[in-house]
């Protein structure tokens, strides 16, 4: 039998969210319905907000979330009711070209769930990456749930569901750190910062931060950050460049999403060096750069989408660092709120005074 739970709905462009009764269907072939204890308030949730996304509102939003299993659908193999799991946005298919050639994090068919969760009055919701989950309880493709040690709490869990998994794995995964590297962070932010503590536990020997809000550079210093430079007041190529005995960084990880802050991440890595983009772009901007400097300074330049991760195999593996000390997830998480409270975390998290806002059930 469908149920009816509270859930946060962006009804439209720009338009103040509203917590509204939202029916969940029973799962179907494939689907789970998980209660959800926490769910992270992600800068992709304010762009479905805003029209940035796409317009299919009223939307559903949440993404960055764990919870536990209530029930699961016809088929379903991988969990069953009771498991804790963290919610994850690429339900890998195992069937795409990707997958067959054994690099499933690239699935090129993620799935979502078939069935749509409503409001009362029947319109249809278009949940956030395929999860909506800001709300007591959700339906999503079986693959979205990924079994975690349920020792965690979930208001830390939940953040690997997006925005600390996609930093450590810029870090990790895309920009493969390894031991002894110099590594560069444009744009400390969650994204940022979890690479940063990606990349100490890579094992990297020097970390620089950047960015422009000092109390930003403050909060990177904490994750690993062994160095930090205010690129309102100093030219972050050539700070990198200094710290780096004037070659540049072997990795640098652009987390902003801007032309110039990618210029600058072009240019303040060493010659071989990798380029990671893992801040999100608009579709207008354009990237203007001397094809004569691609060619000569060599290298490799990448995109990370999601941190190149596998869930199954990521997440577990990344709460077990944390839960042995390794790892400080906690670290990430500023505040716990209220669902009506989200509205408010919006402002705190545009303005930058929060690192992460956690909803908490």
């Amino acid at each position: 039998m469908a149920q009816e739970v509270r859930g946060v709905v962006a009804p439209g462009k720009n338009e103040p969210v509203r917590v509204e009764t939202i029916v969940v269907p029973d799962p179907g072939p494939g689907e789970a319905v998980v209660k959800i204890q926490a769910c992270g308030v992600c800068h992709t949730d304010l762009h479905y907000k805003q029209g940035g996304i796409n317009d299919d509102f009223p939307f559903l939003l949440g993404h960055e979330a764990a919870g536990v299993v209530e029930s699961v659908g016809a088929g379903v193999t991988d969990v069953a009711p009771g498991d804790f799991v963290i919610l994850n946005w690429r339900a890998v298919c195992g069937q795409c070209r990707a997958c067959l050639r054994g690099r499933p994090w690239y699935c090129f068919d993620t799935h979502n769930a078939k069935q749509k969760m409503t409001l009362t009055d029947g319109t249809e919701l278009s949940p956030a990456l395929g999860i909506g989950a800001f709300a007591e309880k959700t339906l999503v493709a079986a693959g979205q749930c990924t079994k975690v040690d349920p020792s965690v709490s979930p208001a830390v869990a939940g953040l690997l569901g997006c925005g600390v998994m996609a930093g450590i794995g810029a870090a990790i995964n895309t920009g493969n750190v390894g031991r002894g590297d110099t590594v560069a962070v444009i744009g400390c932010g969650g994204v940022g910062d979890a690479a940063i503590a990606g990349s100490r536990l890579a094992g990297a020997a020097k970390i620089i931060a950047v960015d422009i809000d000092d109390r930003k550079l403050t909060s990177a210093e904490k994750l690993g950050a062994t160095h930090t430079v205010n690129s309102r007041s100093t030219d972050p190529v050539e700070a990198i460049r200094e710290l780096t005995g004037g070659f540049g960084a072997d990795v640098v990880i652009e987390a902003v999403g801007r032309p110039e802050t990618y210029t600058q991440a072009f240019y303040a890595r060493d010659l071989a060096g990798t380029v990671v983009l893992v801040g999100v772009p608009t579709p207008d901007m354009l990237l203007e750069l001397p094809l004569i400097d691609v060619f000569g300074r060599g290298g490799t330049l990448k995109s990370s989408w999601y941190g190149d991760c596998l869930p199954s195999r990521d997440f577990p593996m990344l709460i077990d660092l944390h839960l042995q000390g390794r790892l400080d997830l906690g670290a990430f998480v500023s505040e716990t709120i209220a669902l009506d409270d989200i509205e408010a975390a919006f402002e705190r998290m545009h303005h930058g005074d929060v690192l992460r806002s956690v909803v908490t059930f």
